[in-house]
């Protein structure tokens, strides 16, 4: 435990909630928990959270984007995309006891990091009619590529229920309780028939972290894959079953490269998609 818990806001422990690049939705659903929200402030010092007040710490100070510190618990939404992001999430690290990446983006890289597989200078020039004056990396990447992190909390965007016990499990001094299996289990769980086996339609549910309910499955969509790799997934029995479903080798490198492209759990999907076409009968 970081300190003790008592009615004074001074000895509780404090939050920061830090922004990179993404699209802020996994900050939003820490502000959509509303009833949970309001119990959690009795419990800790949100001192740093520019989606929430302008006001930094106990005295309200005007809030700077960098923080002034030091955090109990920080939680890091975005990925890290230019050279002050780099410095940044430095400066954060230093200032977090613990330090916990929260969605896709922050964990993966997030559908920015599709950059990773072109020249960003290309894109630069397509998008802005004065790329010289945009200052950017060539990759968009994790937050744990630069800085050591606690825990990853997946999803895009993050489920509330597992935000909440993420934080829960901090102020317990214990490990989060998210379990690291697919959302093949979740379809079992809610009684959802598998789009795969009755359809035949290609379902990325068994190499997919769990977290969201199985939203997909249950309308008679397969799994897009957007709260990324489970643990341990087995790519190879994966891109066997999406090619038996129909997809060709291009359309399997596509579906992989979404949500979590910078994924290093899905960085083999390439060579072994190139594998399975070529032992694959001509159709």
């Amino acid at each position: 435990m970081l300190t003790e818990l008592g009615p004074d806001i001074r000895t509780r422990p404090t939050l920061a909630v830090w922004k990179f690049a993404s699209c802020d939705g996994c900050q939003l659903t820490l502000l959509d928990c509303e009833d949970e929200l309001l119990g959690l402030t009795e419990r800790v010092r949100i001192d740093h959270f520019l989606e929430m007040t302008p006001a930094e710490g106990g005295g309200q100070e005007r809030a700077r984007l960098e923080g002034r510190g030091p955090y109990d618990l920080s939680l890091v939404e975005g990925s890290i995309t230019t050279a002050e992001d780099a410095e940044r999430i430095q400066h954060v690290r230093r200032m977090s006891r613990y330090l916990v990446t929260i969605g896709a983006c922050a964990t993966a890289g997030g559908i920015q990091a599709l950059r990773n597989f072109a020249d960003v200078d290309d894109f630069l020039t397509a998008v802005y009619a004065r790329p010289e004056y945009i200052a950017t990396l060539e990759t968009s990447t994790p937050v744990s590529a630069h800085v050591p992190v606690d825990f990853e909390l997946r999803g895009c965007p993050v489920d509330r229920r597992q935000l909440l016990e993420v934080v829960n499990a901090h102020l317990a001094g214990r490990r989060p309780q998210i379990s690291g299996h697919s959302v093949c289990f979740e379809c079992k769980r809610r009684g959802t028939t598998c789009v795969t086996v009755a359809h035949g339609t290609p379902c990325l549910g068994p190499v997919t972290h769990a977290g969201c309910g199985a939203i997909c499955p249950a309308y008679g969509r397969g799994c897009y894959g957007c709260f990324g790799p489970s643990d341990r997934p087995g790519l190879r029995s994966m891109i066997a079953q999406l090619r038996h479903d129909g997809m060709s080798e291009r359309d399997i490198q596509r579906v992989f490269r979404t949500f979590n492209a910078a994924s290093p759990e899905y960085a083999p999907v390439p060579d072994l998609a190139a594998e399975e076409r070529q032992q694959s009968p001509p159709a």
